[in-house]
């Protein structure tokens, strides 16, 4: 099964990390096209006022991107380790990933056959410290 956790951590990181690309792409991408259209004189009044909103179309789609892309980049890199937050993070990502169809579909049912089988959960659990009186 650790094998099988292992697998999980780099997928999440894989998606994770390519999501984070994307993002910056993005916003590469919307920061040209608004800075061409602010230098732009062929379009006058109409770059200045549609620059700054796609600017700022560029900016909500990268914080959108990064926000559903790096909680799983953070959830494989504590499964490596095998954090329990990280069993947590990527047990509730699995289920909310389970409708984007077919890639994070087939990745959530995965995460979820891993990391809740007996032997999954067995490699996340800590020694329980014995208190101190």
């Amino acid at each position: 099964m650790q094998q099988h956790v292992k697998v999980l951590a780099v997928l999440h990181i894989v998606l994770g990390g390519l999501g984070v690309l994307a993002a910056l792409i993005v916003m590469l991408v919307f920061g040209g096209i608004a800075a061409v259209l602010g230098l732009s004189e062929q379009t006058a009044g109409a770059g200045d006022i549609a620059s700054p909103w796609i600017g700022v179309l560029g900016a909500v789609i990268m914080i959108v991107v990064l926000v559903i892309s790096l909680p799983g980049l953070i959830a494989g890199i504590g499964l490596l380790s095998y954090q329990p937050w990280a069993r947590i993070l990527t047990i509730v990502l699995s289920a909310v990933e389970l409708p984007a169809f077919p890639i994070h579909t087939a990745l959530g049912i995965y995460g979820l056959w891993v990391l809740l089988s007996n032997e999954g959960s067995a490699l996340f659990a800590r020694p329980a410290t014995p208190a101190r009186a």
